[in-house]
């Protein structure tokens, strides 16, 4: 238990940030709201094509993208990505295909989930990818 005098303000807690790569605005609302319920800052990005570009700026903790992207490639984003950052990326997916799963892992995906999901499942690997790379390792 942590103890401070209580002139003091409680030490700020950075909250981690998540940038969700997803093009369909009920999905990204969905992510969005519950991963803000659960204590991450999220920057919603619908452009796929731009995201790899805007992971400087954002400097985000995690990515999540999601592979049906209909303005590119989610295997091109995925490679540009990883050319730019070490950054966990975890890829959403509505295939079910074991060879579209196995190219992304090898592209650099850190993680692969198939759409639907189980939101507490999700959560924890959430949390398990960010206990396994620390913020200043993830550049």
């Amino acid at each position: 238990m942590l103890y401070q005098n209580e002139n003091q303000p409680p030490p700020m807690v950075e909250r981690q940030r998540i940038m969700l790569v997803d093009n369909d605005q009920d999905m990204s609302n969905f992510l969005n709201l519950t991963l803000e319920q659960e204590g991450f800052d999220t920057v919603v990005v619908v452009d796929a094509g731009s995201a790899a570009n805007m992971l400087d700026s954002l400097n985000p903790d995690l990515v999540i993208l999601d592979t049906l992207s209909p303005d590119q490639d989610s295997l091109e984003i995925l490679d540009r990505m990883r050319k730019r950052s070490k950054v966990p990326i975890i890829m959403l997916s509505a295939e079910y295909e074991a060879d579209t799963m196995q190219k992304a892992l090898l592209h650099g995906a850190d993680d692969y989930i198939r759409v639907p999901f189980g939101i507490k499942p999700f959560i924890a690997r959430i949390r398990a990818k960010l206990r396994r790379t620390p913020h200043n390792e993830s550049q």
